[in-house]
């Protein structure tokens, strides 16, 4: 095992970020004035406790440059309100957009912090009207949110869901079009704990909402993954002493490299020579 006390990103790539926007993603920057492949996603393209990120892996498989959009705890929204983001992806020769998970999403029951959108802000009307009883200024978190909601009341909580999962479709539709359609989305998922209500990512995203997505896109690239903690794979993971539970339910570096691998494989017919 290795172990990183600065913090558990402070690794060769520490977050940087373009222009002006303000996100962080994984580093270092890169040279954006010759041709690029873009990789745009939250905390499996950013490769956080990793040294080298399957973004790095492509690059060196089919060397070109790859440009590393991911940060860590992104969603959707991070991405579509990001106009500086948008355009380096719109610039590149091709962009892998991640499928992200349908929580992190600011809709008609919450509002989501607009860069970090794993963060629960607030309660908008709706919400408080579907469950009266809940005090919304205990979460700070949207999975923290939504299993209290789903423990609270099953049905009440799949409304929420079902709009969610809505929500999320036409978001992500909302991304592809700002890229111009001219993407490809890459659909990394795995189990992390079954036995739990978000115990698979990307959370509540199911096949038929990426299929509903599939006529706006160039393709859909899928790889099944697993866990640090399922592959065996803690060995060669960059994280502080009280970070091993995050990092085994993270990617390790050997399925970045089988990722890496799918990638490469899927992106070189498709790349100009």
């Amino acid at each position: 095992m290795s172990y990183e006390l600065k913090s558990a990103t402070a690794l060769a790539g520490e977050p940087c970020s373009y222009a002006g926007s303000k996100l962080l993603v994984r580093g270092p920057a890169r040279n954006l004035t010759e041709p690029y492949l873009a990789f745009i996603g939250g905390t499996e393209v950013f490769g956080r406790f990793v040294e080298r990120p399957f973004v790095t892996e492509t690059e060196a498989l089919l060397d070109r440059i790859c440009v590393n959009l991911g940060s860590v705890n992104a969603g959707v929204d991070s991405f579509l309100s990001d106009a500086d983001i948008l355009e380096i992806a719109g610039r590149a020769e091709t962009t892998l957009l991640q499928v992200l998970g349908a929580q992190n999403i600011s809709n008609g029951y919450y509002k989501v912090h607009p860069r970090r959108n794993d963060r629960f802000l607030c309660a908008h009307d709706p919400l408080l009207e579907l469950y009266p009883e809940v005090d919304f200024t205990e979460y700070h978190f949207n999975k923290h949110l939504l299993n209290a909601l789903r423990s609270c009341c099953t049905t009440r909580y799949e409304t929420v869901r079902d709009h969610l999962q809505d929500t999320w479709v036409e978001r992500m539709g909302e991304l592809i079009s700002a890229l111009n359609g001219a993407v490809t989305l890459l659909w990394v998922h795995y189990d992390v704990d079954q036995q739990v209500l978000f115990g698979h990512e990307p959370a509540l995203v199911d096949r038929p909402m990426v299929d509903a997505l599939r006529a706006r896109v160039l393709g859909v690239l899928e790889i099944p993954v697993h866990t640090a903690r399922d592959a065996a794979d803690i060995d060669g993971m960059f994280y502080g002493q009280l970070d091993l539970p995050s990092a085994q339910r993270m990617l390790g570096p050997k399925e970045h490299l089988r990722i890496a691998q799918q990638v490469a494989q899927y992106l070189r017919p498709r790349l100009k020579t």
